[in-house]
Order: structure tokens, then C-alpha cells, then sequence
């Protein structure tokens, strides 16, 4: 019998008595050593791994978490500019750079998004055949979910086909309030006096104006807890400021959106180039 060498010192170790199951416990122990240290690494990399499904786990939290606040700090301040021809801009050549909302959304800055939602000729009354119930803007208006509202209405309400239905305008124009103002917590919500009408040549009554819509809109103001931002007075006598005695010019508008910058800042406009830029 030829025996090798590992299989002689096995002899020797086992008092010179040969036996031919030494070999194999020698090939099993060997197997069984082998077979533990892989489970051994095994376990260790099962380990390592799910330390790092972790690690990576709280990674991508805290990630979402810095976003999600990132994301909340640059969200800019929307504010919806809702009323007739003098919100839309009607008769200015360059209405999307020279009307009012767009001149606010440059004296307010990049903190703040302005929208124009002004449709010429409307009313705030429903009854009104050019009533601004009707239309599309005012849904429009709501789904951009803004923070602050601008509600100018009341120069075509005073108009006689319309005004027949006067005995409703404070409650169709407290709607309107209510619209915006019971749809979001915290928002804020302004109403305008109507500009004088200088001339009836759209039938528009400046008496209707100031002896009974005005009074309306202030009565609502109080109801309703909202600020009115006093267009009249600031118009009043400053005709050159009109295209045709009804609708405001670049000028006119530039001034509009002083007064209203005013009423939501509390301050007044200091950025003059902001006001005359030119898209």
C-alpha cells in the first residue's frame, strides 16, 4: 500500500495504527472549515450590506427633507390682478409690459408672481350680460391659488343697462370677495375703488360711481374685513393719466401699480427704473 505523506504523519499521530477513515475526517474537517468561514463572510457582507441600505436610506430622506424646504423657501408670492379693461390693459400698445400687472409684478420684485386676470367690459353684477361670473378668467384665477387678490370692478356695473340691477351689486361683489378670500387660510385680499370716468362716452356714470358704488365697496370692505386701496382719490383730476378719459395710459398704469404696491407693502415704490422698464 502507497501512502502519501500527510497520510504517513496521520499514521504516526495515531500510534502507527493506519486508518483508512483518516483521510476522510481530514477531507471533512478541511470541507466544514471552509464551509464556516463562508458562512462567516457571508453573514459579514449580509451585515455590511444592510448598514449601507441604511446609510443610503437616510440619505435619501434627509435629501427629500432639504428639497422639500428649499422648494418652500423660493416659492414666490402669487398675486391675481382681477377686473375689466383697466386690469387687462386695454388701448396700451405693449399691455403685457405697460398695464398694471405687469408693471407691479417688476416694482414687487422676483420674490413675487403676478398674474392678469382682467377681461375688458365686465361687471362684477351676475345679471349683467358682460357679467365677469360668466367667464373662464375667474376659474383661471382660482386655480393659480394665489396668495394675494386684487378685485377692481365697477366702472362697467355703472353703465345703465347694468346698473337696473344695482340692488344686487353689493351682494354679487361680496361673493366675489368671498370666492378668494374663503378658499385659502391667510390669504389677503384688496378691493379698488373704480378710476373717475372722465367723459360717458362707454356710457360708464362717474355720479354712479362715486354716489353709489364707492359707498357700496366701502360698506363690503368693512363687512368682509378687506382693505380698499383708494384708485379715485388717487385719480381724481389727473385726466392727462387717461387715453380717452376712461382707460388708463403707460403713465396711468405706472401709477396704479404704485398705489397697489403700496397697499400690500406698506411702502412706497423706490425702484423708479423698475416701474418704466421695457420688456
Amino acid at each position: 500500500m502507497i501512502i502519501g505523506r500527510r497520510s504517513l504523519s496521520s499514521f504516526s499521530r495515531h500510534g502507527g495504527v493506519f486508518c483508512p477513515g483518516m483521510l476522510f475526517e481530514r477531507r471533512f474537517s478541511g470541507a466544514v472549515d471552509i464551509a464556516a468561514g463562508r458562512r462567516y463572510n457571508t453573514g459579514m457582507i449580509r451585515k455590511r450590506n444592510s448598514s449601507l441600505k441604511i446609510v443610503f436610506f437616510l440619505i435619501f430622506v434627509f435629501t427629500l427633507i432639504s428639497c422639500a424646504k428649499e422648494s418652500k423657501r423660493v416659492q414666490p408670492i402669487r398675486v391675481a390682478c382681477v377686473g375689466n379693461s383697466i386690469t387687462f390693459g386695454a388701448g396700451l400698445a405693449h399691455r403685457r409690459n405697460d398695464s398694471y400687472p405687469a408693471v407691479l409684478g417688476r416694482v414687487l420684485g422676483n420674490g413675487y408672481k403676478v398674474g392678469n386676470f382682467g377681461v375688458s367690459g365686465r361687471t362684477a353684477l351676475r345679471k349683467s350680460k358682460s357679467s365677469y361670473w360668466n367667464l373662464k378668467e375667474i376659474r383661471r384665477a382660482i386655480i393659480y391659488n394665489p396668495d394675494i387678490v386684487i378685485i377692481e370692478f365697477g366702472a362697467n356695473d355703472s353703465k345703465p343697462e347694468n346698473w337696473r340691477y344695482k340692488d344686487e351689486f353689493e351682494k354679487d361683489y361680496s361673493d366675489l370677495v368671498d370666492v378668494f378670500l374663503n378658499r385659502r387660510v391667510h390669504r389677503k385680499v384688496f378691493i379698488c375703488q373704480p378710476v373717475p370716468a372722465f367723459n360717458n362716452t362707454y356710457t360708464i356714470s362717474d355720479s354712479t360711481i362715486v354716489n353709489e358704488i364707492i359707498p357700496i365697496i366701502e360698506n363690503v370692505s368693512k363687512v368682509k374685513k378687506v382693505e380698499v386701496i383708494e384708485l379715485y382719490k388717487a385719480f381724481s383730476g389727473k385726466e392727462k393719466l387717461f387715453l380717452d378719459g376712461i382707460h388708463l395710459n403707460e403713465e396711468g398704469c405706472a401709477l396704479m401699480a404704485k398705489e397697489i404696491y403700496k397697499a400690500i407693502t406698506g411702502k412706497e415704490v423706490i425702484d423708479k427704473e423698475a416701474v418704466a422698464k421695457k420688456n
